[in-house]
């Protein structure tokens, strides 16, 4: 049996993995500016979290929820507590698209409508419901599309009002900051009106914190920015350093009932020491605080580059729109410079997304071989 061929892949495999570092089968040591799509937020191989999943393994890895877990409630506890979400609730699950479906369940169950407002350029996942918000239609299968999803421009406001003024629509649904779609920043006007709107409207706010939480942006969750709440909130990728883990956080006008949601895998033992693992080190190494700095060092080093148009983003996610196509240039520092960056469905942007814990000397390093790249002759 063969894979099934989906990927695109690059002609290297990594075989070790060390805080912003990969080697690949040859010894080669590569700079990770991508952490394999966002997921890595604390830096590969964790001494923390080597300890805490490899001694959670010698006691016990799964049990269905069925079953108490007191590792459920200290994740949900650490969680609100440094998100600054205390008094919101928790349900586990395995990966960003999963929580995106669970939490379009909630805001239907709540609201008892099912109209979603979603942005142009926006990507939710590649489940059932999901993949209906995500602005793709190349990835949209025959059964995929659904009547009752509106598009409406990034940044739009009057669209957003006119839409709502109905009163019939569910939940507006918004990345904190986007990433697939190219490190596009919603405005801070632009959601504080979503917010306003949404409660005059009774409509649920749904902010997509799957790639920009987890202190990415330089506070826990980029929508906080703008200094708003979302009703509900979707977390995975940084969240388990690797390990699948995803998550829904909950406000507190949502109510439960028993089967109203539910999952296999999702908030086992082995995935909740994992994500504890990943609080701790944020808290303790302040790696949010961190980003925050070094997303600005890197933002002025970079502001001046010829052949870079627009730096978008904060933090440590950060996209680099050129004057010409990416693809190139990332290979090319991959190549030359053994350097990993990321792509985006904007073509011309270079995306960046490395571990918290990247260092101003890696930030040189980056800048020095980007300069090189762009600018052979000047440099």
């Amino acid at each position: 049996m063969n894979l099934f061929n989906v990927y695109p892949l690059f002609d290297i495999e990594p075989v070790k993995a060390k805080d912003c570092y990969i080697w690949d089968q040859e010894g080669n040591k590569i700079l990770d500016l991508y952490g394999g799509h966002a997921v890595i937020s604390i830096g590969h191989s964790h001494p923390h979290y080597v300890q805490k999943v490899s001694e959670q393994l010698g006691l016990i890895g799964f049990y269905s929820n069925s079953v108490q877990n007191s590792l459920q409630k200290e994740l949900a506890a650490k969680l609100g507590e440094l998100s600054g979400y205390p008094d919101y609730e928790l349900f586990l699950c395995n990966s960003g698209a999963e929580a995106m479906e669970n939490a379009l369940k909630l805001a239907s169950f709540h609201t008892d409508r099912k109209k979603i407002i979603m942005l142009s350029g926006a990507f939710h996942g590649r489940t059932s419901g999901a993949v209906a918000i995500t602005d793709n239609p190349k990835i949209q299968a025959p059964v995929n599309p659904v009547d009752h999803v509106i598009r409406i421009a990034f940044n739009d406001e009057a669209a957003l009002e006119e839409s709502l003024s109905q009163g019939d629509v569910c939940a507006v649904v918004i990345e904190g900051m986007q990433g697939v779609g190219g490190v596009f920043v919603p405005s801070t006007s632009f959601l504080q009106k979503a917010r306003s709107l949404c409660d005059q409207y009774g409509t649920v706010l749904i902010m997509d914190e799957i790639q920009s939480g987890y202190g990415r942006s330089g506070k826990f969750f980029a929508h906080q920015h703008a200094g708003i709440e979302a009703d509900l909130i979707t977390l995975a990728k940084g969240m388990g350093n690797g390990f699948p883990i995803g998550g829904v956080m909950i406000a507190p006008k949502f109510k439960s009932w028993f089967g109203m949601l539910g999952t296999t895998f999702g908030g086992n033992h082995l995935a909740c020491a994992a994500g504890i693992a990943v609080l701790d080190v944020l808290k303790d190494e302040k790696l949010i605080e961190h980003a925050a700095k070094l997303g600005d060092y890197l933002k002025k080093r970079l502001e001046g580059i010829p052949g870079i148009k627009e730096i978008r983003g904060h933090g440590l996610m950060l996209g680099m729109q050129l004057n010409s196509e990416a693809k190139p240039v990332r290979q090319q520092l991959l190549k030359d410079h053994k350097i990993f960056t990321g792509s985006s469905a904007q073509k011309e942007t270079l995306r960046l997304l490395p571990p918290l814990s990247m260092t101003e000397e890696m930030a040189d390093e980056f800048i020095h071989a980007l300069q090189e790249v762009l600018n052979p002759a000047i440099a």
